[in-house]
């Protein structure tokens, strides 16, 4: 039977192996210290890609209401996907206080929110604020497509470090710069953060149209430094800023928006509006019809161009006129036709 050993003892017949410094007699390798002491390169460590350190501790909450559609599920999974200092929770129910979104980010120690609000099941809304202090803002989303589409034809390194681009109207009215800086701190991921790459392949563009913000997301192609775009793409329709997270006094509200409500009940008007007009035109049309017609008196210029027609004399025919043989085949007919003819021939000689 073998006996056991302990553990961390070594097998019998295999002594551990001392590593003796050279002797005097020995030459010390070439390119190490004479002394005789170990040389460091051999149990030097290689430093990390990263060797900053992480300051700028911005965690980002992404999460949403009850009641939302696939698009926006699928659209939530990008933003986490392509931020990685962000974080998830569970849906939140519709009948909580939005107030209760700082005490979750609280509890999951984040300092930013992107809440995605659900309203009729058709209506998309997303908050961005800077919790618990403010301020935030509410936009309504329009046009979402997502990572999944097949047009979306770039692609970049997982957590690698973006790009943010602006367009100029950001710097110039009040309202759009606070909403760039909150867009630098939500978008924007922080330097030497643990799960970022030290890469820079994407950039995200925030574009000012329409008196809409446009988020588009490109690929930075090495070669010749084109973009192509990787998505998710959605557009921000501003509709106030907030002094406090997720409420408050309102800094600015935008004139320029119309609510959903509003748009849909403009379409059944203009509908309901080309109807009555179809009937009002039917309705104009049975009363002409009904309507007593007028009798134009004679105009006497009439008769100045009617010519009288020649009288011919009145002919009456005394003789009964011959019938015609109905023959069906022309050939006969023909034939008999002939015949006729050659007898009137011999009567006339």
């Amino acid at each position: 039977m073998a006996a056991k050993r302990k553990r961390g003892a070594l097998a019998p017949g295999k002594a551990k192996r001392a590593r003796s410094a050279p002797t005097a007699g020995e030459a010390a390798p070439e390119g190490g210290p004479r002394d005789g002491s170990i040389p460091p390169q051999e149990y030097s460590i290689p430093p990390p890609v990263s060797q900053g350190k992480w300051k700028n501790k911005e965690r980002v909450l992404i999460f949403s209401s009850r009641g939302i559609n696939f698009r926006t599920r699928h659209l939530m999974q990008d933003l986490r996907t392509l931020m990685p200092h962000s974080k998830a929770d569970t849906k939140m129910d519709r009948k909580d206080q939005l107030f209760v979104i700082n005490e979750v980010c609280e509890m999951k120690n984040c300092n930013k929110c992107i809440f995605f609000e659900a309203k009729k099941k058709q209506d998309l809304y997303m908050w961005l604020s800077n919790t618990p202090q403010g301020p935030s803002a509410k936009f309504l989303v329009q046009n979402v497509h997502t990572l999944a589409e097949l047009k979306m034809t770039g692609n970049c390194l997982r957590g690698s470090r973006p790009l943010l681009s602006f367009d100029p109207i950001f710097d110039r009215e009040p309202h759009y710069a606070l909403l760039k800086e909150l867009f630098i701190q939500i978008f924007g991921t922080p330097q030497y953060h643990p799960k970022s790459q030290p890469f820079v392949d994407h950039v995200f563009t925030f574009t000012v149209t329409d008196e809409r913000i446009w988020f588009r997301n490109y690929q930075i192609i090495e070669e010749d430094a084109s973009l192509v775009e990787i998505g998710p793409r959605f557009v921000l329709n501003l509709i106030k800023i907030f002094q406090g997270s997720f409420g408050g006094p309102t800094l600015y509200e935008n004139p320029h928006y119309q609510s959903p409500n509003m748009h849909r009940r403009l379409i059944r008007l203009s509908v309901a509006a080309k109807f009555r007009e179809k009937q009002q035109v039917k309705e104009v049309q049975k009363i002409k019809k009904k309507g007593t017609k007028v009798l134009v008196e004679e105009d006497p210029t009439e008769v100045v161009f009617e010519t009288p027609a020649e009288e011919k004399p009145v002919e009456i025919q005394l003789v009964k006129p011959e019938s015609k043989p109905i023959v069906k085949d022309k050939k006969k007919l023909r034939k008999i036709q002939r015949k006729k003819q050659k007898k009137l021939f011999r009567t006339e000689g």
